[in-house]
């Protein structure tokens, strides 16, 4: 194993030595995922909402990928923290795995539901074709995404947050290229629309798993071999879906409740539909950075846990959230102010422009709260302490943001922008609350690795 990386990760390595790469790659990962909108606006704007509707789903797909993906950031964080470097090609094997199983499982069981999905979530006649055909060919495609996950886990733990950054780069452009040929170049004769959309998407994530995999060996970072689970480290995987179960089902509850409330929209009209697939991708630019900083600290924070460093993990997280929480308000702030203009990138209808002006205006309370959650929501589970923010989870989505949403949006008629209001209090209240947990220093001695770790196979997955 090479136990030297580009970055030395402890308690005096600067936040955006992470954090910057990091958010340029999320920052060109949000251009991946908003570039079909904005193209497809231009195309046919039933298909905006359909690919809306569809992308829903595929982030419910990658909550259930990041079971393993999570378990792997804080496991890998920690035992390189501890400097325990003869158990990572283990770690390494079995995360790409077992996460590759999963994957192949959950896209053919998405593409058999894709029915059952449409009924639930109420999608409109028009729309309908466009979601299914969508939700076919890049939920069947879930499994690039599943490994991927894995493997960027890995590279920003060894101190390589780069490599993210230019491989999201190199498939904006290819996923670009893509839909140019299918939408309005060569291949728009073929008239299959949504459908190129979703091929190109889908190569363009293949590509990016041959990159990382040809990096990680590059590297020397370790090796991925089917000889290092045998035999089968049972144990090192229980410990694994523990940890990444509750995390898991912390967003799982997130994007069921998200979804619940996005049934409430398309009841609302397409208008509405369209205005939050719009306003969405807008704000999706807004919280990159506090999802980056936040993101960073979980590195740092798995690092210095490991290494038995729990005060300073504690202080660091607060001095992340000082800096990333005036930055968000900031970003949150401009893009109220700008979605007049921005949102007539995507379309002239005056109606939607109207309802998006609204929402924009409560995403600014949306982000605050988000940035507290994102923020210590990820130390927690980096520090081990990974129940507490489910059962919050499980309570504030539903109890307050669900609630709320309904309320306003729905039974008291003030529509999408009442949804978005439910969230706004989800977040904020959520966010005090595990911001409090930090604060008492609840999470103290629950870290994964301790001396009287008994993980099987000491000593596989040694040094080459």
């Amino acid at each position: 194993m090479n136990k030297k990386s580009t970055i030395v990760i402890d308690e005096k390595t600067p936040l955006l030595i992470l954090a910057g790469p990091m958010f340029l790659e999320l920052f060109l990962n949000t251009m991946l995922n908003n570039v079909d909108t904005l193209m497809l606006s231009h195309y046919d704007e039933y298909a905006v909402g359909a690919v809306g509707n569809a992308n829903t789903i595929m982030f419910m797909m990658n909550i259930l990928f990041n079971v393993i993906a999570t378990a792997t950031s804080v496991v890998v964080a920690q035992y390189l923290g501890a400097k325990q470097f003869s158990k990572m090609n283990m770690i390494y094997t079995l995360a790409f795995v077992v996460n590759l199983v999963i994957g192949f499982v959950l896209s053919g069981a998405f593409c058999a539901a894709n029915p059952l999905i449409m009924d639930f979530l109420h999608v409109s006649p028009e729309m309908r074709p466009y979601s299914m055909i969508y939700i076919y060919i890049v939920g069947g495609g879930g499994f690039l995404t599943a490994v991927f996950n894995v493997m960027l886990q890995i590279l920003r733990c060894n101190g390589y947050p780069k490599i993210g950054m230019w491989v999201t780069l190199a498939i904006n452009v290819f996923n670009i290229g893509g839909n140019y040929l299918f939408l309005y170049g060569p291949f728009a004769h073929l008239n299959i629309g949504v459908a190129g959309v979703a091929i190109s998407t889908v190569a363009a994530r293949l590509i990016a798993v041959i990159a990382v995999i040809i990096f990680f060996y590059a590297a020397k970072i370790g090796r991925i071999s089917l000889r290092y689970l045998r035999p089968f480290p049972g144990k090192l995987l229980a410990k694994m879906v523990k940890i990444g179960l509750p995390t898991a089902g912390e967003n799982l509850t997130y994007n069921l409740y998200q979804t619940t409330l996005l049934s409430f929209v398309n009841a609302m009209g397409n208008d509405a539909v369209n205005a939050r697939a719009y306003c969405n991708t807008l704000i999706s630019f807004a919280m990159i950075f506090s999802n980056a900083s936040a993101m960073s600290t979980q590195i740092i924070t798995g690092h210095l846990v490991g290494a038995g460093k729990q005060e300073a993990a504690y202080k660091r997280v607060f001095k992340t959230l000082s800096t990333s929480m005036p930055i968000t308000i900031a970003l949150a702030s401009i893009n109220a102010l700008l979605c007049r203009y921005t949102l007539q990138l995507f379309t002239d209808n005056q109606h939607i422009i109207a309802l998006g002006q609204i929402i924009m205006i409560v995403d600014i309370f949306v982000e605050m709260g988000r940035c507290l959650n994102m923020t210590f929501v990820s130390s927690l589970k980096a520090a081990g302490a990974y129940i507490f923010p489910l059962i919050m989870g499980i309570l504030c989505n539903w109890g307050l943001g669900l609630v709320t949403g309904y309320t306003v949006g729905v039974a008291l008629g003030v529509g999408v922008a009442g949804i978005y209001a439910g969230t706004a209090t989800d977040e904020c209240i959520r966010g005090l609350i595990v911001m409090y947990y930090w604060y008492k220093k609840k999470w103290f001695g629950k870290s994964v690795v301790d001396k009287k770790d008994t993980l099987e196979l000491e000593g596989k997955g040694s040094s080459r």
